[in-house]
């Protein structure tokens, strides 16, 4: 079942933002993980994107894997998909550009791709990615789940992150254990040859005692620059909660700057 690529050296993979012909020099793109399932990759990624939207760069997420989809007339679509594509300028035409793997069980990935048969071919993402990147400044690729979440029985995300040689931003979700996990996954991370170019705080526990201390610790430990903490958003929808959330995030410093 595997059909998993020769992997590119560690070395390559740690310098470089993107492998694909073809796309703008300015292109900076970046593979997005969290500490955990549920701790706001999505929001994230999508406010990230508002923000280079905001200054003026050609932006693009995609979420090349996605279960949880909800049937509709025009297919399986999923939220965090639905809400790249609604960061992307120039607006994309086409919603399976965004998400070519798309599965209707809330379950792990690589569950619902063997159920439903589907062998995920890391040739065709990579296909899509460097076609939706190719005119763009700032792109974004969203895992699922935490980082070390399994595709099928031989393949996990850092394969594919590894394959499209993407340097890593981290989603810290804010709670009791954040600085165990978020310092596990930045060795993880290293471990697989790839750069942690910066992470983000967000608070999903609003009630989350020592805050401050908490991400004092993540601050001195991390070995990149933090682009934001999220505080907890009334907003009843995502769109409303991405546009909130932007007000408190930065791009990476290797992002381009509007032309």
């Amino acid at each position: 079942m595997s059909d998993t690529p020769n992997a590119p050296s560690a070395a390559a993979a740690a310098n470089t933002n993107t492998n694909a012909k073809g796309n703008s020099p300015r292109l900076a793109a970046y593979f997005v993980t969290g500490t955990d399932t549920e701790v706001g990759k999505t929001l994230c990624t999508a406010a990230l994107l508002r923000v280079a939207r905001l200054q003026g760069l050609r932006t693009v997420g995609m979420k090349p894997i996605a279960s949880g989809c909800e049937a509709t007339p025009e297919g399986l679509r999923n939220e965090d998909a639905l809400a790249h594509l609604a960061e992307a300028t120039p607006p994309l035409p086409a919603y399976a550009a965004v998400n070519p793997y798309a599965f209707a069980p809330a379950i792990a990935p690589h569950i619902a791709g063997a159920e439903a048969g589907v062998t995920v071919d890391f040739r065709l993402i990579a296909e899509r990615w460097a076609e939706l990147t190719a005119e763009r400044d700032f792109a974004l690729l969203e895992g699922a789940g935490g980082w070390q979440v399994p595709v099928d029985s031989s393949r996990f995300f850092p394969d594919l992150a590894v394959h499209l040689r993407l340097p890593v931003l981290l989603v810290v979700g804010l709670r009791l254990g954040c600085i165990n996990h978020a310092l596990l996954t930045a060795e993880a991370i290293a471990a697989r040859g790839l750069r942690l170019a910066g992470w983000v705080g967000n608070r999903i526990d609003p009630a989350f005692s020592r805050l401050d201390d908490n991400l004092a610790a993540l601050h001195r430990h991390l070995p990149a620059p933090c682009l934001g903490v999220v505080p907890p958003l009334p907003e009843p929808t995502l769109g409303a909660r991405v546009a909130a959330a932007a007000g408190f995030l930065q791009l990476p410093a290797s992002a381009p700057s509007a032309p």
